[in-house]
């Protein structure tokens, strides 16, 4: 088993910038992907982006220049550096993590970029 916790989410005016972590707990010797994902009000869940254990990274091509993904040293952490912050930005933002076949999530924080 795997435990997400993320911090960092908040209120910020458009054009400003927000730092999420998550950092996972638990069995993490093995994790082969981490990433970030939104879910708006009355839409469905999405990718943001995500990292693989080779330092491999993918973005949406909505967040593509603005945002940035990363790992901390220890690979049990991961960063979203969010830059140039949109109103339509603001969602529930969730940690995700891949262990071979199994899928976890974090609790989600909230992220509100007000205009």
């Amino acid at each position: 088993q795997v435990q997400l916790v993320e911090s960092g989410g908040g209120l910020v005016q458009a054009g400003g910038s927000l730092r999420l972590s998550c950092v996972a707990s638990g069995s993490i010797l093995i994790i082969n992907v981490m990433g970030w994902y939104r879910q708006a009000p009355g839409k469905q869940r999405e990718l943001v982006a995500t990292i693989n254990s080779g330092g491999g990274t993918n973005y949406d091509e909505s967040v593509k220049g603005r945002f940035t993904i990363s790992r901390g040293n220890a690979k049990n952490t991961v960063y979203l550096q969010m830059n140039s912050l949109k109103p339509e930005d603001t969602a529930v933002y969730y940690c995700n993590a891949v262990q071979m076949t199994r899928v976890y999530w974090g609790q989600g924080t909230q992220v509100t970029v007000s205009s």
